[in-house]
C-alpha cells in the first residue's frame, strides 16, 4: 500500500531531526520531486534541520517557482542554491558547444544557457531581496553577471570547483567519458574568467560537484555516459596547483573559501572557524606532500577521475570531527 503523503513527510523530517542531532546539516530540496512544480513546505524541513535548499542537478524551469523559493527562504534566513542551465537551449547537449564539439560531432551546451539562468535568479534576488548562490560557476558571462549583481548590492554568490579553472572542452578530444560533467568544461577563456572570479571574491566559494558513478556506467558510449567526477580526494592538491602555485591566491584566501565562506552562506554559526567555542571540526594537511593521483587507491568506491596520474601536492592527514579523530592517512 502506498503510504500517505503526511506519513512521508514525517519520515522525511524524522530523519532530518536524526541528521541535525548528527552534527549534519542536511540541505532540501526547493521543489517535490525536484521536478520544478510545487515548492516543498520550506517551513517545515527547516524545522527538521534544513540549512538550504536546492535542485541541484535540475535546474529550476520556473520563475515563479524560483521566485516564491527566494521569498519563503528569505523569511528564515536560508539561502536557495540553484544549478543554473536552461533546459530549452541544453536538450540532448553532452559538451560545450564551441569549436570542439563541432569537430567531434556533439551536440553542444551553450554557455548562453547558464549566462540566462544565472541573469534571471539575481534579478529576482534583487526583486526579492532572497539569498542566492550560483552553484559550479563554469561560464565567464555567469561571472560577470554576479560581479555585476554584487556591485548592485544584490544577495548573491558563486562558486568554482577544480575541473572548471583547470580543465578545457579541448580534453574531450579524446572522446573520454571522465571529462564529460555539468556544467561541462568549456573554454580557455572561460577557465580565465573563473580564476579571475575567485582572484577579486566574485566567487566565493571553492567546491567539488562531487559526482560518483560506477566504472560500467563510465564505460558506456558517449552520449549515453552519465555527467560526473569525484572530487574529495583530489580537492585540496588540485586547488592548490590550480590556484596556489600560479599565485592566484594565497593560502588563507584558498582557505577561506573552502571553510569560512561556505560556513556563513549556510548560516553555520558554529562552522568554519578556530575560534575559542567554535565546533573541533579541524583538517590537518601537509602543503607540501608530494603524491601521485592514482583512482585505484581512492578511499572511494568510485574511480571517475580525469586527474589520473597527474603530479600534485598537498594532503589531508588527519580529520578531526567534534574532537574526535576520524582520519589519519
Amino acid at each position: 500500500m502506498t503510504p500517505h503523503w503526511r506519513d512521508s513527510i514525517e519520515f522525511v523530517l524524522a530523519q532530518a531531526k536524526r541528521a541535525k542531532q548528527a552534527n549534519v546539516f542536511p540541505i532540501g530540496a526547493i521543489t517535490k520531486k525536484r521536478n520544478g512544480e510545487e515548492l516543498t513546505d520550506i517551513g517545515a524541513l527547516i524545522d527538521g534541520g534544513a540549512v538550504a535548499f536546492t535542485d541541484d542537478g535540475t535546474p529550476v524551469k520556473s520563475a515563479l517557482i524560483m521566485r516564491r523559493a527566494l521569498e519563503c527562504c528569505r523569511m528564515f534566513d536560508k539561502p536557495v542554491l540553484n544549478h543554473c542551465e536552461d533546459p530549452d537551449l541544453i536538450k540532448d547537449g553532452v559538451m560545450n558547444e564551441g569549436e570542439w564539439s563541432m569537430r567531434l560531432g556533439l551536440r553542444g551546451l551553450p554557455a548562453v544557457a547558464e549566462d540566462i539562468m544565472v541573469a534571471r535568479d539575481i534579478m529576482l534576488a534583487e526583486l526579492t531581496d532572497g539569498l542566492l548562490h550560483i552553484l559550479h560557476v563554469s561560464t565567464a558571462g555567469a561571472t560577470e553577471l554576479i560581479r555585476r549583481g554584487k556591485e548592485k548590492g544584490i544577495r548573491v554568490s558563486g562558486e568554482a570547483c577544480p575541473h572548471h579553472f583547470l580543465l578545457t572542452d579541448e580534453c574531450l578530444k579524446t572522446e573520454d567519458t571522465h571529462y564529460k560533467m555539468s556544467p561541462p568544461l568549456r573554454t580557455k577563456k572561460d577557465v580565465d574568467a573563473i580564476i579571475e572570479g575567485l582572484k577579486d571574491n566574485t566567487l566565493d566559494v571553492l567546491c567539488t560537484d562531487h559526482a560518483p558513478h560506477a566504472a560500467e556506467k563510465k564505460m558506456r558510449a558517449f552520449n549515453d555516459s552519465p555527467n560526473g567526477i569525484i572530487g574529495l580526494e583530489t580537492f585540496l592538491p588540485l586547488c592548490i596547483k590550480g590556484l596556489i602555485e600560479p599565485g592566484h591566491l594565497t593560502w588563507s584566501q584558498m582557505i577561506e573559501k573552502m571553510t569560512i565562506n561556505p560556513a556563513r552562506l549556510m548560516r553555520l554559526s558554529g562552522k568554519g572557524s578556530l575560534r575559542p567555542g567554535m565546533d573541533a571540526d579541524v583538517t590537518i594537511i601537509d602543503p607540501n606532500l608530494p603524491w601521485v593521483i592514482d583512482p585505484e587507491q581512492f578511499k572511494s568506491k568510485s574511480r571517475n577521475s580525469p586527474f589520473k596520474g597527474w603530479n600534485v601536492k598537498g594532503r589531508a592527514i588527519i580529520a578531526i570531527v567534534d574532537g574526535e579523530v576520524r582520519y589519519r592517512l
